[in-house]
């Protein structure tokens, strides 16, 4: 290993066990001590490559939007090019394994919530917002009419946070099929509407 490498794999170490000491006692739990311990680091390390709380936190939710942004892209990549496909695909993309599973959704939770608090956590909040809104416009635009697309765009999204909200609260195991099946027939009707342009 190149000499480096040894900082970029000690902020994910750090940024890792941040992830999953919030996965096991809440945004409001974590301190540098705790992701110290859980990386097998000195809180010194942890203060040098993010400064204090706030940016080992910051550096956390950046880290799982990229994952979820990876999610959906790879998701989109395995697609066909047609509108629906594209659709499908960044619905899926949103209910990847990778951002159901307990830990994940423990962790999006407490972010979600933080970011009304905290204005580095809501601009990166209001960016993923943003990025979905985005993507589900354009595909819809390929088919609708301007007005139209960023209603069922506006639409989807709300549905997509909706579903994974109601599914992360509901305290059992997420089911990704029917929430993917509720989303997909919402873009089935939407096509089908007589609003095309």
């Amino acid at each position: 290993m190149r000499r480096k490498d040894i900082p970029e794999q000690r902020k994910e170490q750090l940024i890792n066990a941040a992830f999953e000491a919030i996965g096991d006692v809440g945004l409001s739990g974590v301190t540098i001590a705790l992701v110290a311990a859980q990386a097998g680091l000195s809180t010194g390390i942890v203060s040098h490559y993010f400064g204090d709380k706030e940016g080992l936190l910051s550096a956390t939710m950046r880290k799982i939007l990229r994952d979820l942004r990876d999610a959906v892209a790879r998701c989109r990549d395995q697609a066909e090019s047609d509108v629906r496909s594209q659709l499908f695909a960044i619905i899926e993309g949103n209910f990847h394994p990778s951002q159901t599973n307990a830990r994940s959704m423990r962790t999006w939770l407490d972010f979600w919530a933080a970011s009304m608090h905290q204005a580095e956590l809501r601009r990166l909040q209001h960016a993923n917002d943003r990025r979905l809104y985005t993507h589900l416009c354009y595909q819809f635009r390929r088919t609708l009419t301007k007005e139209a697309a960023r209603d069922a765009a506006r639409g989807l999204a709300a549905m997509i946070d909706g579903l994974w909200l109601r599914g992360s609260l509901s305290g059992g195991d997420f089911n990704r099929q029917q929430a993917c099946q509720l989303a997909c027939d919402y873009v089935e009707k939407v096509l089908a509407a007589p609003h095309i342009g």
